[in-house]
């Protein structure tokens, strides 16, 4: 079991740890599994690797992230160069279909939309605007829609889970519903929360994952502050 005060020494070592990050630039405070994280930073891919540091500490069960991306040239790169040089990061990159995705660029905030066969292609295609200069945050609503019309077997999903070392002795249903998977129990990291998802993503003809797992860890009585 951990205090506060060890599941915020965690998550700040964890950030530590990253050779992207500096310590300074992130403030973190827990209280009963809540981590929230704070600070300016001047690139968002500093941002997500903060983000998923703390993710991978056990005992976080909620990531409250209020991390704010100030380039010093963020003034200087306008919305339509960061969409120019995302459209070109795209066209480097063969495994991303391109033509099937739109970009909409505001303020330095990047929505993506379009529909993809694969969740891998809607990942690849998000981490590639994640280095881009000007680049502030970025939303994903890209949809999976398969044309792979095989039935989803829950027991290929079941021995995938279970051949992944993250979740050894945890707590985890399966259910598939036509082309949604819904996933079930307990975990006590909000890393093997996401690597439940990732795992059900990759089964043939999926369309949506509803991920229902809880993060659960339980707390010393020393909880005095965080």
């Amino acid at each position: 079991m951990k205090t506060n005060a060890e599941l915020q020494k965690n998550v700040q070592d964890a950030i530590k740890r990253e050779p992207l990050l500096h310590a300074a630039e992130i403030g973190v405070t827990a209280k009963d599994g809540v981590v929230t994280l704070t600070g300016v930073v001047d690139h968002y891919a500093k941002k997500i690797e903060a983000e998923n540091a703390a993710k991978k500490v056990i005992g976080v069960k909620v990531l409250v992230e209020n991390i704010v991306v100030k380039s010093p040239d963020s003034l200087s790169i306008t919305d339509d160069e960061i969409a120019t040089e995302i459209l070109k990061a795209f066209k480097s990159n063969a495994l991303i279909p391109e033509n099937k995705i739109k970009v909409i660029v505001e303020n330095g905030q990047v929505t993506l939309e379009g529909e993809l066969q694969w969740d891998y292609q809607r990942e690849i295609t998000k981490n590639a605007i994640r280095y881009l200069s000007g680049v502030k945050g970025v939303i994903n609503h890209i949809k999976i829609i398969s044309d792979i019309m095989d039935d989803i077997k829950q027991k290929d999903i079941e021995h995938a889970m279970n051949m992944n070392w993250a979740f050894y002795n945890n707590d985890v249903h399966i259910q598939v519903s036509g082309t949604t998977v819904i996933l079930t129990g307990t975990v006590n990291s909000w890393h093997q929360k996401e690597e439940a998802t990732r795992i059900a993503w990759k089964t043939p003809g999926i369309q949506h994952v509803d991920n229902r797992l809880l993060v659960d860890y339980e707390y010393s009585n020393n909880n005095l502050s965080s």
